[in-house]
């Protein structure tokens, strides 16, 4: 491995660079380590590579192959002539650095365990996967390393002539550049000094390769910056000022409703004054169950001027999340069109209209008004116990968020927003106040236009809409529909929020809508941090390059990325991101364990940050990439959930003894609508499974984005040698993707419908069943629940998609919730054409 090359000989070897730590950094670092004898370095500084790579490749066993040279190599012969010592410490085990850096050095010494020289791949295969890391032997001056090292990093220990010893690093520059691998050195050096001058008793865990001057450059690079104009103040006082200054600007439309900003307040203090009737007191929780319209918005405005804090539901989820979110939360008033919220106890439903009709005999003076600093809202997440959590958020968190990005975004009263999610989904809190607190016109989608990709391309055409919020999988959907338009959308600025966004997947649009015309961020949020916390500007070359970052923090938030004790990691090694700053929550509603767990002190900057589960890495730029979760935390459009929840749920059916959940990711090509949850589930004695069964009983506590797309009944689930769910050794679940479409009609490209009779219903049904088919690749009968089959929200848009390409009478999405069998969908449509 070893050669007295010279210059020339050196540069004839290709796909090699050298990056060296500074002069500094060669003086101050190992020549400390001189007292020792060769193998005590070579296993000292073993020892501290595999503490570095560990830390940046969040291992706990990481691997590091010791190169030993072979006795009867030739002179001067280039190849893999040399052995192989595989080291493989355990950082997080009983062992002490002193016993590490004793065993490492047998190791070394041991021939019996060296890998004959057959390359790179034999390696590998032992392993389970690439090495990362070779070690060399101590060089002396005019030794330099054959170019044929396997190694995307070599580290070379060079003694000069004086007795200096330093630490040279070789890299392949096609796998890690050349600042990554001099920042590599850099923290082997200054671990290879910590672990020398360590005492016997210290663990390897206690090793921190990143000094104090870069871990202040880290905290640094993680600072959004100073926020240029925040006031804490009141949601409802900050809507009260723009009312009060555009009173006869449009603040809401709904349908044909056009309603002022003087007018919503008018009206939402009329219902303030109701809710004071029925006794509301300052700071007392109010439920909101109504869907996406005027009466919703007016309602979360009147909670706030009431001084209370709401607590929004979505009428659609089922009665016992409805009615654990209302006991959990201690409501005992909501807001809602339901007649009944059964199981939920002591709860006085009240319709927007009745607390109109209650405002007479309201007190004249509202109650004493808390602190910005106070609660706003609560909005339930999905929890890993089974039980939704209810995360509290204050006023002036909300103000923060659109402080940090007013002047970025340019945000004003120019702008018209659409208010397309749920008000029980975070995303709504950042159109509803985004747009009413800069004196902007909010667009209320209906439920039913939100389904249909086609009518919310016309409603934002038809209202002007410039500001749009939207999750990866339903932008995809409004994409395909303008390709179908004429017509371009007034949108300035897109926000991408809630999953994970493909850029390369936008191309199309910035072929449609350059750079200059739109601009598209993502955004990376948390409920707990208030919707966001990082935005990138996406450009064209983002989409070309298939970029994953979500940018820099906002002003007045920070992003630390911390390995599991605390402590900040190196740019581009993977961690927690932690959160701190004007974001962050006050707490989860009545979890002070969990609380005390998520939201822990800043050791950096004081205050408070939260621990978000998600797992990402800073670039020495300062953007931020998020590299998923850490847990079984998933996301399913947009949608944040909890694998655990899911599983709780099932295990309360007495027939089952033990299950697991699994996302499937959608297949190669990333399919949103294939992204889907599968369950396994071990039946209990003498009891059969029913995967239907299983799936309509969690349905009655699951909203229908988080129960199974399978249920796959197993005698036991597979295990590990330690113990934990074997997910390698699980069957396939049968999703629709992975189910091939049937042969006759169906399995062909291309369907003919054009001589389908408009109203006959048994014809139609043949039609429908053949696309459902290709839709879903599943066989598909008259009476086959669709939604059972696998179908969910993004498939039902392709089959109403195909059923309008191919000429037949047009679906309204709502026809098929309403009728989700092929037959009863037939004679629904049908009936339609024929009125």
């Amino acid at each position: 491995m070893w050669q007295s090359l010279t210059a020339a000989d050196y540069a004839q070897h290709p796909g090699w660079a050298t990056a060296n730590p500074d002069a500094g950094d060669r003086t101050s670092t190992l020549r400390t380590a001189l007292t020792a004898v060769p193998t005590d370095v070579s296993a000292t500084l073993a020892v501290a590579a595999a503490i570095v790579l560990g830390r940046y490749e969040g291992q706990e066993r990481p691997v590091v192959a010791a190169i030993a040279p072979d006795p009867g190599r030739p002179p001067r012969a280039l190849g893999a002539h040399d052995f192989a010592t595989l080291l493989v410490p355990d950082l997080t085990g009983t062992d002490d650095l002193s016993t590490l850096v004793s065993t490492t050095r047998r190791q070394l010494r041991d021939p019996s365990l060296r890998c004959d020289p057959t390359g790179y791949a034999t390696l590998t295969q032992r392993v389970g996967g690439r090495v990362l890391v070779g070690l060399l032997p101590i060089a002396s001056e005019g030794q330099v390393p054959c170019h044929s090292a396997p190694f995307p990093l070599t580290l070379v220990p060079r003694l000069d002539a004086d007795g200096t010893l330093w630490l040279e690093t070789h890299h392949r520059p096609a796998e890690i550049d050349a600042d990554s691998a001099r920042r590599f050195a850099r923290h082997v050096a200054h671990a290879f000094q910590a672990v020398g001058a360590a005492t016997p008793a210290t663990m390897p865990q206690d090793i921190d390769p990143v000094d104090r001057g870069e871990r202040e450059e880290l905290i640094a690079l993680g600072a959004g910056g100073t926020l240029l104009s925040h006031q804490a103040t009141r949601i409802d006082d900050l809507f009260t000022e723009r009312a009060a200054t555009h009173p006869d600007t449009v603040a809401l439309v709904y349908e044909d409703e056009r309603t002022t900003y003087a007018q919503l307040l008018d009206r939402a203090r009329r219902l303030a004054a109701g809710l004071l009737a029925h006794g509301a007191q300052s700071g007392e929780h109010v439920g909101i169950c109504l869907g996406r319209s005027t009466d919703l918005v007016v309602s979360m405005l009147a909670v706030l001027l009431a001084d209370g804090v709401y607590v929004p539901m979505d009428p659609a989820y089922p009665a016992a999340r409805l009615a654990h979110t209302a006991n959990d939360a201690g409501l005992r008033l909501v807001v809602t069109e339901l007649d009944e919220i059964p199981g939920a106890v002591g709860i006085r439903l009240l319709t927007p209209a009745a607390l109109a009709e209650a405002a007479d005999a309201a007190p004249a003076v509202l109650a004493p008004r808390r602190a910005p600093d106070a609660a706003a809202y609560i909005i339930y997440t999905s929890g890993s116990t089974g039980r939704p959590k209810g995360v509290v958020v204050p006023h002036r968190n909300v103000v923060a968020l659109l402080d940090a990005t007013r002047t970025d975004f340019g945000l004003g009263p120019a702008d018209v927003w659409s208010l397309f999610h749920s008000g029980a989904f975070d995303f709504s809190v950042w159109e509803i106040w985004g747009a009413l607190l800069t004196g902007a016109r909010l667009v209320v989608v209906p439920y039913w236009v939100s389904r249909s990709p086609d009518e919310f391309h016309s409603l934002l055409l038809k209202e002007g809409v410039t500001v749009l919020s939207q999750t990866p999988s339903a932008f995809g959907q409004l994409a395909e529909a303008d390709l179908r338009q004429d017509s371009r959308l007034p949108l300035r600025l897109v926000i991408f929020g809630g999953e994970p966004l493909d850029t390369a997947a936008l191309g199309g649009w910035f072929d449609r809508y350059p750079e200059s015309r739109c601009r598209m961020v993502n955004m990376f949020g948390i409920t707990e941090t208030t919707v966001h916390v990082t935005a990138q500007t996406v450009q064209r070359r983002h989409a070309l390059a298939g970029s994953r970052s979500v940018g820099r923090p906002l002003p007045g938030w920070q992003v630390y990325v911390l390995d599991p004790l605390g402590r900040p990691l190196p740019c581009d090694a993977p961690g927690e991101i932690h959160v701190a700053g004007a974001g962050v929550a006050l707490e989860y509603w009545n979890r002070p364990e969990l609380t005390e767990q998520r939201f822990v002190p800043d050791p950096f900057r004081g205050g408070r940050m939260y621990r978000s589960g998600d797992r990402g890495r800073l670039r020495p730029d300062g953007t931020l990439e998020h590299l998923g979760r850490l847990d079984s935390q998933v996301k399913v459009r947009g949608y944040r959930i909890e694998l655990d929840e899911i599983r709780a749920v099932l295990l309360d059916d007495p027939d089952i003894r033990s299950a697991a959940v699994l996302l499937s990711d959608g297949g190669a090509g990333g399919d949103a609508a294939g992204v889907s949850i599968h369950a396994y589930v071990v039946p209990a004695e003498h009891a059969r499974i029913d995967p239907l069964a299983v799936r309509r009983r969690a349905a009655r506590t699951l909203p229908d984005f988080m129960v199974p797309t399978s249920v796959t009944p197993l005698p036991a689930l597979p295990l590990t040698v330690n113990g934990k769910l074997d997910v390698q050794s699980l069957p396939a679940p049968p999703t629709p993707a992975a189910c091939p479409a049937p042969p006759g009609p169906g399995a062909g490209e291309d369907l003919d419908f054009t001589s389908v009779p408009r109203g006959d219903a048994p014809t139609l049904a043949d039609a429908l069943a053949r696309i459902w088919q290709k839709v879903l690749g599943v066989p598909v009968g008259p009476h086959d629940n669709f939604f059972d089959l696998g179908g969910n929200s993004l498939y039902a848009v392709r089959v109403a998609a195909a059923i309008r390409e191919h000429g037949m009478p047009p679906m309204p999405l709502r026809a098929l919730y309403r009728t989700p069998t092929v037959s009863a969908l037939a004679q629904a449509l049908a009936s339609d054409t024929e009125q």
